[in-house]
């Protein structure tokens, strides 16, 4: 089969299409046929070794943490899926391949009337907005959530799952993103670029941290007493979450078909769409992951087989 792999740590010029054998699943995993990957953020950070000391890899090592594709073989042990299943999936790594092996725990089966891109397209989002707003923060109805880096590919669907689930959500975005968020229901749109957040938001109940740095130190005295900051980019500060008495918390979403399922209703009940930036061939990867970097993006990457 074809894959992406890179066996040094290195700028996008590591990547190299290879052809490897076909993996067999084990007792608990589905091999699937892969149709469309994206390019997440953490692939690229994985691969330049910004990651190492967190996420130790071996090399060869193959990037990518989601697919959409078909179930063509299942472990022993499956209970949750057949042959000929068109499923979703999240994954440590190795999605940038033909073929790959997942744990039937990570994999959901695609939402109804969306495409293989887009199911792609769906699954870190979904994983990750559930994890952020569900399981960590417990978003109630009513809410104010101030969502850093919202038209990004993560951003968009965690802001329209935190309207799904009542909040009123405040929106950073920058350029041809402003309309972008606000076509997906913001309440309130900041451009980054020409205002300051810092002056125009007070007292949200949640900040979500998509961009980190400076824009995370900005938003610690903003958030509302008793509140919480949760990050999936940087670690929070513990010190100045007990100096302005709110709770902070760096996000590192771990993988569950419950996410998918509960991610893959609101998809079919039209509270959440997806917006594909661009699709490119495999062997454009490292292209691709270039053109991420760069920034400026309003949803995904899919590369395609």
């Amino acid at each position: 089969m074809k894959a992406i792999q890179f066996n040094a740590y290195g700028d996008s010029s590591v990547l190299q299409l290879q052809e490897i054998p076909v993996p067999v699943p084990t007792a608990h995993e589905v091999l699937i046929k892969v149709v469309a990957t994206t390019i997440n953020p953490f692939d690229i950070k994985n691969r330049s070794g910004a990651m190492k000391a967190f996420v130790p890899i071996t090399f060869p090592h193959i990037p990518g943490t989601d697919a959409s594709g078909m179930v063509e073989a299942v472990g022993s042990a499956v209970t949750r899926f057949k042959v000929g299943d068109l499923v979703f999936a999240t994954a440590s790594h190795g999605t940038y391949a033909e073929y790959v092996c997942i744990n039937e725990a990570t994999v959901s089966l695609i939402p109804d009337q969306v495409s293989m891109n887009e199911a792609a397209a769906l699954a870190v989002p979904l994983n990750t907005a559930y994890s952020i707003l569900v399981e960590t923060g417990k978003l109630q109805p009513g809410e104010r959530v101030l969502i850093h880096g919202a038209g990004g590919g993560v951003g968009s669907i965690v802001l329209q799952m935190a309207k799904a689930l009542g909040a009123y959500v405040i929106a950073t975005a920058s350029g041809s993103g402003l309309e972008f968020i606000r076509s997906l229901g913001a309440d309130e749109v900041i451009d980054y670029k020409s205002q300051d957040f810092s002056k125009l938001v007070d007292n949200p109940d949640m900040v979500v941290d998509l961009v980190g740095g400076e824009t995370q130190l900005k938003s610690y005295p903003l958030v509302k007493k008793g509140g919480r900051l949760l990050s999936i980019v940087m670690p929070t500060d513990d010190e100045l979450a007990k100096k302005y008495g709110i709770s902070a918390q760096f996000i590192s979403a771990v993988g569950a078909h419950k996410k998918l399922d509960f991610g893959k209703r609101l998809v079919e009940s039209n509270k959440i769409k997806v917006h594909v930036a661009k699709v490119m061939n495999i062997a454009q990867a490292a292209e691709a992951q270039d053109l991420v970097s760069s920034g400026g993006l309003n949803g995904k990457i899919v590369l395609n087989f």
